[in-house]
């Protein structure tokens, strides 16, 4: 039996997501290029982004990555007790087992897909 995924996207889905993530570029002091490398746009509509005059369309790459996004928040601010300074050591600290500093993987969808995990592995082992 084959099952297909569905993903239902509700009408504020596009505006609650848009403002998650711009809140997460303000709690890691990302700047418009590193979140637009992250988002795969470039620097204006990611300033109108965090501005509120633009959106993440639902079914989009850019979307889609704000998804993945949101999860390793998501996942690290659980992970480290809702510390956003620790958040942003960690993401800045080179880590052994990913080969560089996570803040620099995220800029590619491998790398961010693969940070990620890798937290959600960290999670598991409690």
């Amino acid at each position: 039996m084959v099952v297909a995924a569905c993903t239902v996207h509700t009408p504020d889905a596009s505006r609650v997501l848009s403002e998650a993530v711009s809140r997460i570029a303000e709690f890691w002091h990302l700047s418009n290029a590193r979140l637009g490398a992250v988002l795969g746009l470039s620097a204006p509509p990611v300033s109108r982004l965090r501005s509120g005059a633009y959106r993440l369309e639902p079914g989009s790459k850019p979307f889609e990555l704000a998804q993945h996004l949101l999860r390793l928040f998501r996942s690290l601010d659980s992970w480290l007790g809702q510390d956003d300074v620790a958040a942003r050591s960690w993401l800045e600290t080179r880590n052994t087992d990913l080969g560089a500093a996570p803040i620099e993987l995220i800029a590619t969808v491998r790398g961010l897909l693969r940070t990620g995990d890798y937290v959600d592995t960290l999670r598991a082992r409690v």
